[in-house]
């Protein structure tokens, strides 16, 4: 793969006021008030799909002629009276969610069969009214924090697209961000839509482990693995999550249901947050950029301003690494023993399968056990009892390092890839190996005009108080008034958008 492409922006990018495109929530109302069309909103939505995707490279896999009959059918029924939270809205879903019809590559290469029917999160999305225009991509099984690999080429930032938008989220990112859609599912097992969120100037939800199904998977990834949203705002992730989640009835975690958009619409209340700039343990000693400590310092300065009692903490995370590393590999290699021809797999991939066929087994459900006591240690932080200093929140840094160019971790080993990661991205997959929901937030700009990001981290379901706390601090920070340069896309008006 090759960095070099002579539709790369780079530089810093200058803050466009009032943003272009729509969000989730205004094309809802406008939809439901007749304002629009969705045979509109899709038709346009679709025309920035193909108009980026030289410059971009978001999906894998559109549904041009489907989401088009859909969209219609939207309209009749929005003619007829009916009103659901998202009827006639288009948004999109991550490569390794179920389609009925269409290949779950999730990154890879080959000719694999169509799903048989939908994944139960597709299925809600559905029920809610939403036009799925396409399936966005990912990096091989969802392992990097970047998206690139030979089965579809190089998905770029649209801040600046010599730039990676992260992973493995990152297709979502990239066309959230962008504009092609006003929201978008992703998954994340050790940050893959944290991550992307932050390097793209997006809200992204983790919500706590089964609030959104997984199925036809039972425990992604060995429990590593949730669904969740990529928004430019607090209420329109919120919006989505709401839609998107709920249990299929094969499902192993059932966590009691929380009404998110409500959340987003409440005071937080004063909180007490402990700031932590310090990773877990890694494989590497590398310290934050500066400019990350910097943005997450300011961001922690204005949640003080607003109210919130605000002090530097250090969560005891103990050995925690040696209980994420055997499920990740494990998850991996499940899904690649599944693959009709593995020897298109990456070499990584094919690394990473014999690692996690060596850890599957006793060691595997070993590290699993110990999440028990995981919960334990870490939850003192939040709790009062036992020498515990009760905390709300946790603030961290998203990723250690602004974006990477596309093609940074090109030819490495299995091995140095990881290293890179883990030295990049050291904050976000404890809180995988938990189980617990985390948001990311934007945090700013480097000087180069790449985007960072900040995570808000509770406690077991507490995501409608991560969730009012982001956007009392959005309505502070307002950054859904910076977007990126639209790269000559058409405009979403042109069509009949918002």
């Amino acid at each position: 793969m090759s960095s070099a492409d002579p539709t790369e922006r780079t530089g810093p990018v200058r803050p466009v006021e009032p943003p272009a495109q729509p969000d989730l929530t205004e094309c809802a109302r406008q939809l439901a008030e007749g304002l629009v069309t969705s045979s509109g909103l899709v038709a346009a939505a679709l025309a920035r799909i193909e108009a980026s995707r030289r410059a971009l490279n978001a999906f894998r896999q559109v549904r041009t002629d489907a989401a088009l009959a859909e969209a219609a059918e939207a309209d009749r029924r929005l003619a007829a009276g009916e009103r659901l939270p998202l009827l006639g809205v288009p948004v999109a879903v991550k490569d390794d969610t179920d389609i009925a019809g269409l290949p779950t590559y999730f990154g890879c290469g080959g000719a694999l069969a169509p799903a048989a029917a939908d994944s139960e999160a597709v299925r809600r999305l559905r029920a809610a009214g939403a036009v799925i225009v396409g399936k966005t991509n990912s990096c091989e099984l969802g392992q990097w924090a970047f998206t690139e690999g030979s089965a579809f080429g190089v998905t770029r930032n649209p801040w600046s697209t010599a730039h990676t938008p992260g992973g493995s989220s990152g297709g979502s990112a990239a066309a959230v961000a962008a504009g092609l859609v006003p929201a978008a599912l992703g998954s994340d097992g050790a940050g893959s839509i944290r991550i992307p969120a932050a390097w793209t100037h997006l809200v992204g939800i983790k919500p706590q482990r089964g609030r959104i199904s997984v199925h036809p998977h039972s425990d992604a990834f060995q429990g590593l693995t949730v669904n969740g949203p990529l928004a430019r705002t607090v209420a329109d992730a919120a919006l989505l999550l709401d839609a998107a989640a709920g249990p299929h009835p094969t499902d192993l975690h059932r966590p009691p249901a929380v009404d998110a958009s409500a959340a987003a619409r409440r005071d937080p209340g004063r909180l007490r947050i402990g700031l932590s700039l310090r990773p877990p343990l890694t494989l590497t000693r590398n310290a934050p950029h500066p400019e990350v400590v910097s943005a997450v310092t300011a961001l922690a300065e204005a949640l003080a301003r607003l109210g919130h009692h605000v002090e530097e903490a250090r969560p005891r995370y103990g050995l925690i690494g040696l209980s994420f590393v055997p499920r990740a590999t494990a998850g991996i290699a499940e899904l690649a023993a599944l693959h009709p021809e593995p020897g298109l797999l990456d070499p990584r991939t094919r690394s990473a399968l014999r690692t996690g066929t060596r850890l599957g087994g006793r060691v595997v459900r070993a590290a699993r056990a110990r999440e028990v006591r995981q919960h334990a240690r870490i939850g003192a932080f939040f709790d009062t009892a036992h020498g515990g200093r009760g905390y709300d929140v946790l603030l961290t840094p998203t990723t250690a390092a602004p974006p990477p160019r596309v093609g940074a971790f090109d030819h490495l080993s299995a091995w140095r890839t990881d290293l890179a990661m883990t030295s990049a991205c050291p904050y976000a997959w404890p809180w995988n190996v938990l189980g617990w929901p985390g948001v990311n937030v934007p945090a700013g700009f480097t000087r180069d005009g790449l985007p960072l990001g900040a995570q808000l981290l509770g406690p077991s379901r507490s995501e409608a108080r991560l969730i009012s706390l982001a956007a009392q601090l959005e309505a502070d920070r307002r950054w859904y008034e910076q977007r990126p340069p639209d790269a000559g896309l058409p405009p979403l008006g042109a069509a009949g958008g918002c």
